[in-house]
């Protein structure tokens, strides 16, 4: 994607992929099953070995994909992991990338260039694999180390916490995951190509909470949203991340024209665009 004209605001949109994006993770969709393994006892021995090992939970799942690839006699490649990412099961609005072009003229018309990121503990090659990859500017999200196009070994694991080491990286336009120099290294906030201020952070639950909370601390904006189809527990859990001052608004994954969230983000853009206009 083009970078932002000298007379625009540059604004990040950041999304989580799983439950924010899709419903459910990315790998239960076809990776899991293909790999002769049911998604309930998948997660409960990333959970068993976690514990077990006293190890992050992220890398167990990632090298569990790897262990339970190579049982069922399945090269895990970055093409074959793109292909499992085309079954993505998009929210509402998002087919046909028109959340993304309304949000961009939106943003336009008020003085802003806005740039879509992913933060997700979700597997790279996956995400890029589904229909609506090439309306990010970038993504980040675990990934694996290859040798001779096969998955080796994880080589990038993002999970709740890390995540908020992502919006530093944003924030100070250090578009990769190795250079802890440049992101420890200080920078006026005059200088930062993306303040937290015009920032918005859509997550979807407790592995978000740490973003979104730092995100509003900043003088950020974030987002939780939630599956109309969940569970009435699990949608009390969003419910309270509003009440306890963890994030600014919630909103059903639903990114048709005129929906909630459509509504809320929109009023967030609007916001950032009068601030950024009139300091």
């Amino acid at each position: 994607m083009s970078e932002p004209s000298d007379d625009l605001k540059r604004t990040a949109l950041i999304y989580d992929f799983d439950g924010t994006l899709a419903r459910g993770n990315l790998q239960e969709c076809s990776f899991i099953p293909k790999m002769r393994v049911s998604r309930q006892d998948f997660w409960k021995e990333v959970k068993d070995r976690t514990n077990r090992e006293d190890a992050d939970e992220i890398l167990v799942y990632m090298h569990l994909m790897l262990e339970k690839a190579r049982e069922a006699g399945h090269a895990v490649s970055k093409d074959m992991l793109r292909g499992h990412g085309r079954d993505a099961q998009l929210f509402p609005g998002l087919e046909g990338k028109s959340w993304f072009s309304r949000m961009n003229r939106f943003a336009r018309e008020r003085g802003l260039e806005l740039q879509h990121y992913i933060i997700s503990s979700g597997i790279e090659e996956m995400i890029r694999g589904c229909p609506i990859e090439d309306a990010f500017y970038k993504i980040f999200a675990s990934k694996f180390i290859y040798h001779n196009d096969e998955a080796a070994w994880p080589g990038v694991g993002i999970n709740y916490t890390t995540k908020t080491q992502y919006l530093f990286r944003i924030n100070k336009g250090v578009e990769n995951h190795w250079d802890n120099t440049a992101i420890n290294q200080y920078m006026p906030e005059s200088s930062r190509p993306v303040p937290f201020r015009r920032m918005i952070f859509l997550g979807d639950g407790e592995t978000d909470i740490p973003a979104m909370k730092m995100l509003t601390y900043q003088g950020g904006h974030s987002v939780a949203v939630y599956d109309e189809q969940r569970d009435a527990r699990d949608l009390d859990k969003i419910h309270k991340l509003i009440s306890e001052n963890r994030v600014d608004f919630v909103a059903p994954a639903n990114y048709e024209e005129n929906s909630q969230l459509d509504i809320i983000v929109k009023g967030i853009l609007g916001r950032i665009g009068l601030l950024s206009t009139h300091p």
